[in-house]
């Protein structure tokens, strides 16, 4: 049982899943989103609607964000009348965003300063995993703070993974996705080659799966994609801010970026082409349009 009253702000693909899961195990649940139309669904299973992230965040002992964008985030934390300054000492803020190492490094020294507990918290999976409770979440922080948060993650995560102190759940996060990115990048690219060649895509998708090329994502999107499903259900939008915030990352690092800065520009291509707001794997389109050609599987 969640016993501590739950603000969430963000309900877009996985926030919806996690607000939907909270209100199942029973939580006192405010929401607030930019769109009026997923306010409503979550209001409709029980949420209340607080749109004021500040009146919010002084309402609950636990705020959780899950938005776009490490700059969203910072302006709905940090900016004017931010939600920060409103939340009580001992509260907790849980970074569910998929961010930049930089953010959250920024965002737990704040917390600090401010007495709130920080917990870095980024998810993989889908929104199809967020609907039935099953993302996965990385945790970078304390060990007791974690614990003290289970009964809220149990709510929506099939796994709970703690990586390290604060800062090492994003950073693998970025790592994962990536790979995961430049992997959908890479069949895309292939699956466009093979298509102008003329090849058959059936033996095509078969060969690949069947061997080295076999992967997570090749699995969940390869047949899709050559299907031509683009719904998105991890944009391309996304995937071009994941990979740009490694690609930054990887240079402040002092390590050398060729692979992601050309991930990073094929799918900035994609997006500047139109395809930003449809389903990570609509980067082939890219290719397509360039080629002329349209890689798919033969009806029937």
């Amino acid at each position: 049982m969640i016993h501590e009253t739950i603000g969430l702000i963000g309900l877009g693909g996985m926030g919806q899943g996690l607000a939907k899961n909270l209100l199942l195990k029973g939580a006192k649940l405010l929401v607030a989103d930019l769109d009026p139309a997923k306010v409503a669904v979550a209001t409709g299973r029980g949420a209340e609607e607080c749109a004021d992230p500040a009146e919010m965040a002084a309402r609950v002992d636990v705020l959780a964000v899950c938005v776009t964008t490490a700059e969203a985030e910072q302006s709905i934390m940090l900016g004017k009348g931010g939600a920060l300054a409103a939340m009580r000492p001992g509260s907790v803020f849980i970074d569910h965003t998929t961010v930049s190492a930089e953010h959250v490094d920024l965002m737990r020294a704040a917390c600090e300063e401010a007495g709130i507990a920080y917990a870095e918290a980024p998810m993989t999976r889908t929104p199809a995993h967020a609907d039935r409770g099953e993302v996965n979440v990385l945790f970078g922080g304390e060990e007791a703070l974690m614990e003290r948060l289970r009964p809220v993650f149990d709510a929506y995560a099939e796994n709970i993974f703690h990586v390290g102190p604060a800062g090492h759940a994003i950073r693998l996060k970025l790592i994962h996705n990536y790979i995961a990115f430049a992997n959908v990048a890479s069949f895309c690219e292939g699956f466009a080659l093979a298509a102008k060649e003329g090849l058959d895509m059936t033996k095509v998708i078969g060969i690949i799966s069947a061997a080295g090329g076999k992967s997570g994502m090749m699995d969940l999107y390869g047949e899709l994609t050559l299907r031509r499903d683009f719904t998105p259900h991890m944009s391309l939008s996304n995937a071009q801010k994941d990979v740009r915030y490694y690609a930054e990352w990887l240079e402040r690092a002092g390590l050398p970026g060729f692979m992601a800065q050309s991930v990073h520009q094929t799918y900035a291509l994609a997006a500047i082409m139109g395809h930003g707001g449809e389903g990570c794997t609509a980067v082939i389109k890219a290719y397509e349009e360039l080629s002329g050609v349209t890689a798919r599987l033969p009806e029937g």
